[in-house]
């Protein structure tokens, strides 16, 4: 059995490379653990926590749509965005307590507006991979 010692340092960056679309997620992910500390105790654990769970969700599904064959892709993409929407209800919702002010609303929204757009791209371009297949 192999040990890591102390001295031993793990490198940082991922063995494999994700998906471009997966990396955004990542980084808005990083960007509600930084807010998510701000929020009032009343909202932490209920709404925090739900769109907490609605990120890790996204992130497992595309995670695991990244590994799947491409006629299993189109189910799991249309859960992700579709877990994608409600989390931009939830994080509207969360303005609109002031649980997150202008600022960190504006900015989550934007860094989840490209990841919207990719995923939009990728279920497109499955559907369409889709209907050739089935002719």
């Amino acid at each position: 059995m192999t040990q890591l010692n102390s001295s031993h340092s793990i490198k940082s960056t991922p063995p494999r490379r994700f998906l471009p679309v997966l990396t955004k997620c990542i980084d808005a992910y990083k960007l509600w653990q930084e807010y998510v500390t701000h929020f009032p105790k009343t909202a932490k654990y209920t709404l925090g926590g739900k769109i907490d769970t609605l990120f890790i969700e996204i992130i497992e599904n595309l995670s695991v749509a990244s590994f799947l064959s491409k006629e299993h892709k189109l189910p799991v993409v249309q859960k992700a965005i579709a877990k994608l929407d409600v989390l931009k209800v939830f994080l509207y919702l969360a303005w609109n307590v002031q649980a997150l002010d202008n600022k960190k609303y504006v900015s989550i929204s934007e860094a989840l507006s490209e990841p919207g757009k990719m995923l939009g791209g990728w279920h497109n371009q499955l559907v369409k991979a889709s209907e050739i297949s089935s002719r």
